[in-house]
């Protein structure tokens, strides 16, 4: 039997995917008007299976308009055909369509009791990240599943960076400290002792709930004081995450602990610089051989409006690549989720900013 050829559907084949789709489905048809729209006006795109010069599955990938999202709208192989790849063959050529169209996820829906289609996309590398409940005609639910289809491949001879994922809820600033000790320093080896040390010597006390965070001060002390040259930028000269505390004590207390990070810095001959650095910088820096850590707002990834330090690892034309240190494995997330994570450039221009005085911060950190 010859090797199927994925490719785009014909106008000619209008006539065979209808057939298709009646004898694959019972409920929850493509119209025939619907197939001819996707074939001919394809801003988003209708492939084909043929083997043997037969018609035996196809694939519907949409796109959603200002986002990098594509979605696979509908699959669907022949029955006497099914077992010979052509799913994951269809489904290869569908991710390789949404990566030449610049998307960044691909999600697709499944019912919950069809155990098979949910086999091939975990064995493709897509997690579940929801549901839809009374989603079908008959009222099936819908699993929601999600794979990053676009990934950072670094240039031969760059910096790869090892990834730490952080052991707690507070402590995302050492964790992304660790990740870029690691790649500056090969023989490093992050371990939790370490982390918690960090997070003593750079919390700045108070956050808005729970345990305290860390300030890009006291991240920049912590480095120096393992070897390596920093740079601290920020936009911001008095005492931060005052916003996130009520009490005149609590302010005065984060008052003192600013004071004495600026002290300690003074000694060490470390000056901060203050303004909005831009990705131009960004850029620049990471071509002289430095990692940033970059001080962002959960508000865009989550909704919940919390500083969160993330590892700045590369940059290109499109994204802004970067280890965020927190996995959510309640949603399903593991390390490769977060992993050169790809972020707009336009949109991290938004994310590194925190709360209403928009806080804009990183620390770079270069071999001495």
């Amino acid at each position: 039997m010859s090797v199927p050829l994925v490719r785009p559907a014909l106008k000619s084949e209008l006539n065979e995917l209808v057939a298709l789709e009646e004898r694959c489905f019972s409920q929850d048809r493509i119209s025939r008007r619907s197939f001819q729209r996707f074939i001919e006006h394809p801003q988003d795109r209708l492939l084909v299976a043929e083997q043997n010069r037969q018609l035996l599955g196809y694939v519907l990938v949409l796109f959603r308009r200002n986002t990098r999202l594509a979605r696979v709208y509908s699959i669907t192989v022949a029955p006497d055909a099914r077992g010979l790849g052509l799913g994951r063959a269809l489904m290869n050529a569908a991710e390789t369509c949404a990566r030449e169209q610049g998307a960044v996820f691909m999600r697709l829906e499944v019912r919950a009791d069809n155990v098979s289609a949910q086999n091939l996309y975990q064995r493709l590398g897509y997690r579940q990240f929801g549901v839809y409940h009374d989603y079908y005609e008959d009222h099936q639910i819908a699993l929601r599943y999600q794979k990053r289809v676009h990934h950072y491949h670094p240039l031969s001879g760059s910096k790869e960076v090892p990834y730490y994922r952080q052991t707690t809820d507070f402590t995302c600033g050492p964790a992304s400290l660790m990740m870029a000790v690691s790649a500056l320093n090969p023989d490093y080896r992050p371990e939790i002792d370490e982390e918690l040390q960090l997070w003593r010597e750079a919390t700045t006390i108070f956050m808005t709930s729970g345990h305290g965070g860390c300030g890009p001060h006291g991240l920049a002390l912590a480095a120096h004081r393992r070897g390596f040259k920093v740079a601290l930028t920020l936009n911001q000269t008095g005492p931060l995450f005052v916003g996130g505390v009520r009490t005149a004590d609590k302010k005065q207390i984060l008052e003192r602990v600013h004071q004495q990070f600026l002290a300690q810095m003074d000694a060490l001959n470390i000056e901060p610089e203050y303004g909005h650095f831009t990705l131009v910088q960004l850029e620049q820096g990471l071509g002289r051989g430095g990692l940033p850590l970059v001080l962002i707002s959960t508000y865009h990834l989550d909704g919940r409006k919390a500083p969160h330090w993330v590892l700045v690892c590369a940059i290109d034309k499109e994204f802004v690549y970067i280890h965020d240190p927190d996995i959510d494995e309640a949603a399903g997330e593991s390390p490769v989720d977060k992993q050169y994570l790809p972020i707009e450039r336009s949109r991290f221009d938004r994310l590194a900013r925190y709360g209403q005085q928009g806080l804009r911060t990183l620390v770079w950190l270069f071999r001495d």
